[in-house]
This record gives C-alpha cells, sequence and structure tokens, in this order.
C-alpha cells in the first residue's frame, strides 16, 4: 500500500524558512516523478513544484521560483521542499504527490498526472 507522508510544517515569520519533507512507503521515489502542491483557505489547490524520476529535470511555480528548492534523499526514501523567504501568500496546506506517468519522465504540474498524494501538512506564515 503507497503511502506519503508530509511533515516540517508549521508556523513561521516571514522571511523565515521551512523544510517540508515527504516520506513515501510501498513506493521507491527514484522511480516516480514527485511533485508538491498547496491549497490555501477558500482556493483551489495549486502546483508548487516538481521534479523527475532522475531529478534532472523540475519543474517551478512562478511564485515560489527562486525561493524553492526540491530534493530527493534516495537513501531515505523521501523528498522535500526547501522554502525560504517565505511571504504571508505562502501559507497554505502542503501536499506531496508521486506520478508513474510516462514512468516518471516529466516533472509534471497537473495534478491529473499524479496518482498517490499525502495528507498535507500545514504552513502559516505570518507578517
Amino acid at each position: 500500500q503507497v503511502q506519503l507522508v508530509e511533515s516540517g510544517g508549521g508556523l513561521v515569520q516571514a522571511g523565515g524558512s521551512l523544510r517540508l519533507s515527504c516520506a513515501a512507503s510501498g513506493l521507491t521515489v527514484s522511480r516516480y516523478s514527485m511533485g508538491w502542491f498547496r491549497q490555501a483557505p477558500g482556493k483551489q489547490r495549486e502546483f508548487v513544484t516538481a521534479v523527475n524520476w532522475s531529478g534532472r529535470g523540475t519543474a517551478y511555480a512562478d511564485s515560489v521560483k527562486g525561493r524553492s528548492t526540491i530534493s530527493r534523499q534516495y537513501g531515505e526514501n523521501t523528498v522535500a521542499l526547501q522554502m525560504n523567504s517565505l511571504e504571508p501568500e505562502d501559507t497554505a496546506v502542503y501536499f506531496c504527490a508521486a506520478s508513474l506517468s510516462s514512468s516518471g519522465t516529466f516533472a509534471y504540474s497537473e495534478e491529473n498526472k499524479y496518482q498517490h498524494w499525502g495528507q498535507g501538512t500545514q504552513v502559516t506564515v505570518s507578517s
């Protein structure tokens, strides 16, 4: 059974940093495209970042580009999202997702390409 568990969320002041982690079981992250999405209160879930199976292909939403980095920790079977210079607009529930579409070749930004989702972790950025 596939399970993705996010951790690392919390309350942080604007300008601060957080490192979110997604621990996978039942799948090997190195064989999947892995993505992070977020959903702010009253808004639809949106793409944040993704990495393809090899790690050489990444994609970032314009809103986080230059402030965020997605990375894999192969030995731990986890995927991390490092976020810096956080803004109140980054406040949301952050979800980890895994995609085997096209054998994980691409860093997908589309939600419907992902087959497995975590439950999310709350990030709150205070001004």
